[in-house]
Parts: C-alpha cells; sequence; structure tokens
C-alpha cells in the first residue's frame, strides 16, 4: 500500500515560521517520522512539498492509479483553491486533510476549507502529529473492520 503526502505552500518554513502557531518541528522532522510509522504499518510514504499550485496539482493526478490514498495540508490553498479541490476529485483518492494548528481558533477566513466536504477526514491542532494520526486513520480505513 502507497500513501501520498503532498504539503503545500511555506510548509517548508516549519520549524522557524510561527513556532507559536505551527511548533518546532521542521517539515523532513514530519516526513521522517511518517516514513518511519509507515514501516511500522507496512505501509509506503512518499512525501512532497511545493509552494507551486500547479505542481501540487500534477502530483495529484499523478497520483491516480499509484497510491491508495492522499494525505494533504494545502496550506493557505485550503480556502481558496478551486482548481485543487477539482485535482483531488479528479484522482477519485481518498483524501484526508490535516492542518497544524486548529484553524477554527484562527482568523475567520481560515474557517473555510474547500476540501472538507470531499475529505474522509480531517486531522487539525495536534500539530505535527496529526499527520501520524492521519496515516494511522487512512490506514486503518484502507484496511476495512479488523
Amino acid at each position: 500500500m502507497r500513501i501520498l503526502v503532498l504539503h503545500g505552500p511555506n510548509l517548508n518554513m516549519l520549524g522557524t515560521r510561527q513556532p507559536e502557531v505551527y511548533g518546532s518541528s521542521t517539515l523532513a522532522d514530519i516526513d521522517a517520522s511518517l516514513r518511519e510509522l509507515g514501516a511500522e504499518l507496512g505501509v509506503d510514504v512518499d512525501s512532497r512539498q511545493s509552494n507551486h499550485e500547479g505542481v501540487l496539482i500534477e502530483w495529484i493526478q499523478e497520483a491516480r492509479g499509484v497510491y491508495a490514498a492522499l494525505l494533504f495540508n494545502p496550506g493557505g490553498y485550503t480556502h481558496s483553491s478551486v482548481a485543487l479541490r477539482d485535482a483531488v476529485l479528479a484522482a477519485e483518492l481518498p483524501c484526508y486533510e490535516v492542518h497544524l494548528s486548529n484553524v477554527y481558533a484562527r482568523e475567520s477566513f481560515r474557517h473555510r476549507s474547500l476540501f472538507a466536504d470531499i475529505s474522509q477526514g480531517r486531522i487539525m491542532g495536534f500539530g505535527a502529529e496529526g499527520y501520524r494520526l492521519a496515516l494511522l486513520g487512512a490506514t486503518a480505513r484502507l484496511r476495512g473492520p479488523s
């Protein structure tokens, strides 16, 4: 089983960008933790980050038929990118939306997600651990009832 993890804009700055909001873990820390957990679960985890909407769209399109699920932190595109939403729908992959912070405890414009209604699950407010929770949840759902 393969799971694709996509990190959107500015997530390459984790560890230095607003640590009071996003924590001190770097993106490399998060990705290494996901690979380690994936190995324990018997899942291949591929992680990628881009600040460019078109690159993210291409990766989502290429994921169709290759990956079993998508863990996605669209970053600021969460609130604005219809094109990314359409790509997720077209890929026909279960999508799990991840956010480091609790978006509902922040500015009101962050309360709206264009991915909420098309995601199988949403995790927010747990910092870097949220990615691990999403991977655990996605893997459990893909494997079905035990």
